[in-house]
């Protein structure tokens, strides 16, 4: 019981001071209300998985991604910012040039790693299977802001700003048959992995640079 109060304790302390950071940042919109999931989308399978707890879209149980759904233009260039919090073991990811799909991993766009301490050793702001960190910058039981540019042909992962990577897409890369992995345009998804992975993801906010 003590461990589950100190970390709704962490969570609340960081409410108020995440919720005025969206307020002051120049040109980002936010894409979460913090108390509905007005705009997002669970794919079919296992949509119960997520919850919304304490401000946060919340991981709880088998296998399930959530598509923002709010904005019918897709996104190509933008920068997207999302805060997130995790504990140990936990593994999840933020999509960005993806599509709804009502079951699976997602096929299309590429995932964001989070993961600091799940026994896969792709770490939290890899770009799954493209470029990967085997060193996560976050740790659990924090919240770290994990943000994600995409201008063109290039991508860079910043985590509480400090850059974890860029990747510039070769000239003639094609998408590939299992997961595209292919810069393109298209929506956002936040993952739950597995049922022991618990993940909460807040103050959802995008920029777009088009």
């Amino acid at each position: 019981m003590k461990h589950i109060s100190l970390i709704a304790a962490t969570l609340l302390l960081a409410a108020s001071s995440h919720a005025l950071a969206a307020d002051s940042e120049d040109g980002f919109v936010s894409l979460f209300d913090g108390r509905t999931f007005e705009g997002w989308k669970p794919a079919t399978e296992n949509s119960s998985t997520w919850k919304i707890e304490d401000g946060a879209l919340t991981t709880r149980g088998p296998r399930c991604h959530l598509f923002y759904v709010g904005d019918p233009k897709p996104f190509r260039n933008f920068e997207l910012k999302v805060d997130v919090f995790s504990e140990k073991n936990s593994n999840g990811g933020i999509y960005f040039h993806t599509r709804y799909q009502e079951v699976g991993w997602p096929k299309y766009g590429f995932e964001c790693q989070v993961n600091n301490t799940h026994s896969d050793w792709k770490k939290t702001g890899s770009l799954y299977d493209v470029v990967n960190v085997s060193g996560s910058p976050a740790q659990d039981g924090q919240w770290w802001t994990q943000h994600i540019a995409v201008q063109n042909n290039k991508v860079t992962v910043r985590v509480n700003g400090q850059i974890v990577l860029e990747y510039t897409e070769p000239p003639g890369a094609q998408p590939r048959s299992d997961y595209t992995r292919k810069l393109d345009e298209g929506t956002f998804a936040l993952q739950a992995h597995d049922p022991k992975s618990v993940i909460r993801f807040k103050n959802i906010r995008v920029k777009r640079l088009e």
